[in-house]
């Protein structure tokens, strides 16, 4: 097993697996190679803004968008890419040279990495992608990192994200001594819009609200549609309120 990428003067290189995971920085590459653009899509590619990195990630369709959202979110991601890099290999039936290039990479705090394909269903990608999915999982197990094909959220997590997210910039966080009311404001369980009106005006407040949910100094359920009677609370000493404490599994499974 071999990945590909390129580097800073746009030369790809190529190294064998463990090499590479030992000593290339993926998160910090740019695409191997370019989304395309499909004549009559109605979605291409496009940036999504990391408030985990401060930089812009590329993605190529709406399922990588909101993975990427998801990931932004999660406490334990300390850097993310698209599509960094070409894994290499051949069959062991055939012999046969074969490639993927999967959509995401996440780097962990801990320093394990997380390689993902973001299909918008089951069977998306075809035979080829559940076999190069098998493949990359052994390969990325071996070494104690992980591959995943990440299922798409239910409608209603994804839209409480997805407005959630709007606040993501540090820009929403407000003063500390705001931050510190709202958190104040929600030490016992309320409803969303009580405990921002009781902070101050709510059109000063309420940005602070969501961004809080978003960062994970405030807890509410996305399972279901968030409104101002939504109760949001403060999470336990030592919790987050990004996880499952949020009322889901973050990154879902198969």
């Amino acid at each position: 097993m071999e990945v590909a990428f390129g580097g800073p003067d746009g030369q790809v290189s190529q190294l064998s697996w463990e090499r590479a995971v030992a000593s290339v920085r993926f998160e910090e590459l740019s695409p191997v190679s370019a989304f395309p653009v499909v004549p009559g899509r109605r979605w291409g590619p496009g940036w999504w803004w990391s408030a985990t990195t401060g930089r812009h990630v590329v993605h190529g369709s709406v399922s990588m968008r909101t993975q990427l959202m998801v990931l932004d979110r999660d406490p334990a991601v300390a850097g993310l890419a698209g599509r960094p890099v070409r894994f290499v290999w051949r069959g062991e039936a055939d012999g046969r040279v074969r490639s993927w290039v999967p959509q995401l990479f996440a780097r962990y705090a801990d320093g394990t990495g997380l390689f993902a394909d973001c299909p918008s269903g089951p069977a998306s990608g075809g035979i080829r992608a559940q076999r190069a999915g098998a493949v990359l999982e052994v390969a990325c197990a071996r070494v104690g990192w992980a591959y995943r094909r990440l299922e798409p959220l239910p409608a209603v997590v994804e839209a409480n994200l997805r407005w959630l997210a709007g606040y993501r910039h540090p820009r929403y966080r407000g003063s500390s001594g705001l931050q510190a009311s709202v958190v104040e404001a929600f030490a016992v369980s309320r409803p969303l819009f009580e405990g921002a009106v009781s902070v101050g005006d709510p059109l000063q407040v309420l940005p602070v609200v969501y961004h809080g949910l978003w960062s994970g100094r405030l807890v509410a359920g996305l399972d279901e549609p968030l409104h101002g009677g939504s109760l949001v609370w403060v999470p336990a000493v030592g919790g987050s309120g990004r996880g499952s404490g949020a009322g889901i599994d973050m990154l879902g499974g198969e």
